[in-house]
Order: C-alpha cells, then structure tokens, then sequence
C-alpha cells in the first residue's frame, strides 16, 4: 500500500507542475483533464502526508521514552505513543478506502426517475413523497433541483417525475436509491382503516456528456404533441411537448413541462443521452462475475430495496438489514444514516476483493 501511496504522491507533484506550465495553461483541454487528475486524488495525498507526518511524530515519541525520564513524563510520553497509534490505525484504514477503484460517475450531476408502481393514487401520492424527500435531501447538501419531466395524478402525486440534481458527488451518493421502494400505510380514502401496500421505483442515471456517449441526430426520431394535464386533457393548444425515439436502442423520452419546444427538446435530450449511457453501462457490468458485484450497487432496478412503515414509524432497508425508527425525518430528507452505511457496505465488499 506505501509504494501505491508513494507513486500517487509523486504523480500529484507531477501534476502541480504540469499544471503551471505556460504550454498547458493555454491548451484548455490539457488543463482540463490534470485539473481534474490532481483533484481526483488530493484527498489520497493529503491522507498520506498526514500518515507520514504522523508517523514521524510517533519514531520522534518512542525516541524520548528511550531516554531516562522521570514518572510523570513517562507517563504522558507513554500516552502520546498510544493516541498516536490509534491516529495511525485510523488513517491507514481511511487510506485503504481511498485507494478503492472510483467509480467514473461519482463526482457527476444526476438525473432521478420516479415512478408509480403498483398501488394506484396511493402509489402515485408515495411517488410524491419521494420526490419531496430527495428535494429535501438535495438542499441540505446545497445541491440545485431541475424539473426535466412530471406527469401528475391529479390527487397531489406522480404517475412519474423526472428531475436532475446539479450538485457535487451527488451520484457518489445517490446511486444506490436504484430500486422498488415500497411503502406501508393507511390511505386517507380507506374508511376501514386498513393497511396498503403500494410500490414506487427510483431509477438514478449519472448525467452523461456528449463525449462520453455518441447520439446521432440522424438516429433519433422526434414527435411533437400538445402537453396535457391529469386526466390526459389538453393544457397547451400549441405542440410544445416532445418525444425522442433513439431507433438503435428502441429508448423513447418525453418532455412537456415547458411551454417551449426548444427547451422541452434540451431536456429531453439530457434524459436520453444519460438513458443510453446507462443502458451500456448497464450492459458492461452485466459481463462481470456475479461473485465481483457489489452486494448494494446500482444492481437490478426491479429490486425491493427499502419499506417505509407507516403505522410503526420505521424504515427498512433490505439490502443491509438497516431498520431505523424515524419514518418522519427521514421522510424530510435525513437519509444521510442509510447512504453512509451503504456506502460503507459497498467499501467492505469491494475491500474483500483485493488481491483477488
């Protein structure tokens, strides 16, 4: 793991050197790519120099405890060593972490689909719920909200909503909300006061840019149409509303929240390209060994993943076996106890792999 360490480090050097060079300053996609090297592993070096430095302090410590000291600076000696080990422990675990593969897509904006399942209203009012509960997520990280698409039921939720976050890491993070999530209650319209079950899916596309995956105009057919409301009436007399077929994959977008057919045509074609770059991304992952996927990764999109239980205040995610009892505050937004310990799943199983 040091020569890993100390090979990354002289590579960040290079890179700051690189990077005040005259001729790459002026070749704006050289800077580009080492701008985004050297902050891709800053955190790796930064870690790293802290690890040396403590280390040096700890050989400086056992030094003195060498020499012949008096009771009382013994002992502080002696504590000294013990706290600066258990520092050492602690980063070289946060090292091993940090030098886990990256994935790409981490540091990208995303773009959430919601949508209804089984359940009807009910199904669409949870839709609903989720919609507000990553808002909520999205603001106390400061990241901004864009509504690409939304087809209400007309009883205050969503057949489905389509929305991109713009926020930094923000796929790092929520890349694992991809899956059927299933909620527990009593509808308001249910006089017997029985329980429901209903389902809403949650599919989360890291925003792809057009390098990284080829669209032809010539491969995409677009239809436009009026807009409509709840119900399927008509709520736009001109033909705002756009549909992109991609003929290659058979992959159709619609976007009809705007009033302009430009803008509507913009969004939907964020939403297409990052649909098809998942499609092949998904495509890829399929090749590898069962035994080599993550046990929480973005996986299989029809997977039960998470229960929301109303009348018992709980929610429960299935992939961990995590249940927390705070249904309301998680509800507005405080899921950080479920993606950090994902997250921290998902670094275990890809730790066990090493050397494999």
């Amino acid at each position: 793991m040091l020569e890993r360490l100390e090979l990354v480090e002289d590579r960040y050097e290079k890179l700051h050197a690189l990077l005040s060079d005259p001729e790459i300053v002026s070749d704006i996609d050289k800077l580009r790519e080492y701008s985004k090297e050297q902050s891709d592993i800053e955190d790796v070096v930064t870690a790293y120099r802290s690890y040396k430095d403590l280390k040096e302090e700890l050989a400086d410590a056992k030094e003195m405890q060498s020499e012949d000291l008096d009771e009382e600076m013994s002992e502080m000696i002696k504590g000294e060593i013990s706290e600066l080990e258990g520092n050492i422990e602690k980063l070289q675990e946060e090292l091993r972490i940090l030098l886990l593969p990256k994935d790409p897509n981490d540091d990208k904006n995303v773009i959430v689909e919601i949508r209804a399942a089984a359940g009807g209203d009910e199904a669409g009012l949870f839709a609903g719920d989720l919609y507000r509960m990553y808002s909520r997520y999205a603001e106390v990280n400061r990241w901004k909200i864009e509504v690409l698409d939304s087809h209400t039921t007309g009883v205050g939720g969503f057949k489905e909503i389509t929305f991109m976050i713009h926020g930094k890491s923000a796929y790092s993070k929520l890349k694992y909300e991809n899956g059927a999530h299933r909620v527990q209650r009593v509808p308001e319209t249910e006089s017997g006061g029985r329980v429901h079950t209903s389902t809403a899916t949650v599919a989360v596309l890291p925003e792809a840019e057009d390098v990284e995956v080829d669209v032809h105009e010539n491969d995409i057919r677009v239809d436009t149409f009026a807009s409509s409301g709840p119900g399927g009436q008509s709520v736009n007399t001109t033909m705002s509303a756009v549909r992109l077929t991609h003929e290659p994959t058979g992959i159709i977008v619609s976007c009809q929240d705007e009033k302009s057919q430009i803008k509507n045509r913009e969004k939907a074609m964020k939403v297409l390209r990052a649909r098809i770059y998942d499609k092949y991304q998904q495509e890829a992952e399929a090749e590898y060994a069962e035994s080599r996927k993550s046990a929480v990764g973005t996986g299989d999109r029809s997977e039960r993943i998470r229960t929301y239980n109303f009348p018992q205040n709980r929610v429960t995610d299935h992939r961990i076996g995590l249940t927390i009892q705070k249904l309301d505050q998680i509800l507005e937004g405080k899921i950080d106890e479920f993606i950090d310990a994902l997250i921290a799943e998902d670094q275990a199983e890809k730790m066990s792999h090493i050397g494999e």
